[in-house]
């Protein structure tokens, strides 16, 4: 019990300074951003007719000329008191904006993580299990096409088969054009959301895939599954009883681990399919320097990030006692 206390503080102390630091990043790469929020926002055109009072307004307003470290600290005091900030495009908290974003995004997200793991462990397994067959040759081919594929090449030319010529699912967005919120239904807002799953989930396929792959072939061909065929075991139990429940560990670290693919991914592709997810507000706010917006965005994402690899550790040392105790030690 105490080594389990010991992984699971030291791995929530690790995460929360990786956020600090990646909140800090991203601050520093929105200050250094060469673009101008009053004419990325206002634009060039009316900032001309605008008086120098007008001007100086909006300028307080977007925080230019304040000094960059006291506007982070500001930022962090706020934060680490739960209070966001408010959306300088949207003009509503931060925490709010992130809610409904975050809940179209999740909706995406949880459906390609869940697909791509089970079909990337599946894949690998055959894959490992028919190792220079056909089949091996196909799914190792496949995932290596994929594995080099940009996701938003993938999610153009599904729009274009599925949505254009075949006109079988919706263009884009999350919900029909045109519908007020309680006319949505739920098989609209799965209808929306086929397109922009099922590229994440292909796209994500490719490493479990691969992973799997290679950690079968070397179960298979480990000194104790040569020594249960000498005893006369069917290949069956020898998969089930020795092989499945070697290759599961791994699998389900990286499953835990491609969370920060699935969120990656998916700033691509929402922007393909005009999905008003996280990733497309997270660019809107890159674009015109709401900085609270995209910390709290940042923020968020990478404690989705972390917060996977934490679950992957703790389950690990969990099953695994040599790392909880050397993960305790350390």
């Amino acid at each position: 019990m105490k080594d389990h206390l010991l992984l699971i503080g030291k791995n929530v102390i690790r995460m929360f300074l990786l956020l600090f630091f990646v909140s800090a990043a991203a601050f520093v790469l929105v200050s250094v951003s060469p673009i101008d929020p009053l004419q990325a926002n206002v634009g060039q055109a009316a900032l001309g007719s605008m008086s120098q009072e007008q001007i100086e307004k909006l300028q307080a307003y977007w925080g230019v000329g304040v000094p960059p470290a006291e506007r982070f600290f500001r930022w962090a005091s706020d934060f680490f008191r739960g209070d966001m900030g408010v959306s300088l495009l949207y003009r509503q908290p931060v925490s709010k904006v992130i809610h409904i974003k975050l809940a179209n995004s999740l909706w995406l997200m949880t459906i390609a993580w869940l697909l791509s793991g089970a079909a990337g462990f599946v894949l690998g397994v055959l894959s490992g299990l028919k190792k220079g067959s056909w089949l091996d040759k196909l799914i190792k081919g496949y995932s290596l096409l994929i594995a080099s594929t940009p996701a938003f090449w993938l999610a153009l030319m599904l729009l274009m088969i599925f949505a254009v010529r075949l006109k079988i699912l919706p263009i884009g967005l999350s919900v029909p054009i045109g519908l007020e919120a309680g006319e949505v239904t739920v098989s609209d807002r799965i209808c929306h959301a086929v397109l922009p799953a099922v590229t994440l989930s292909i796209t994500g396929i490719s490493n479990i895939t691969l992973h799997t792959r290679e950690k079968m072939i070397d179960i298979m061909e480990s000194d104790y599954v040569l020594f249960a065929k000498a005893r006369g075991e069917s290949s069956r139990s020898i998969v089930k009883n020795h092989a499945l429940r070697n290759v599961l560990l791994p699998a389900l670290t990286l499953q835990f681990a491609s969370v920060s693919e699935i969120f990656g991914g998916s700033v691509l592709v929402e922007q393909v399919f005009s999905y008003p997810g996280l990733g497309q507000a997270a660019v809107t706010a890159g674009l015109g320097s709401d900085v609270p917006l995209l910390l709290g965005i940042t923020v968020i994402s990478a404690a989705f990030v972390f917060g996977g690899n934490l679950i992957a550790n703790i389950l690990y040392g969990i099953i695994d006692p040599r790392i909880r105790k050397g993960g305790a030690r350390a």
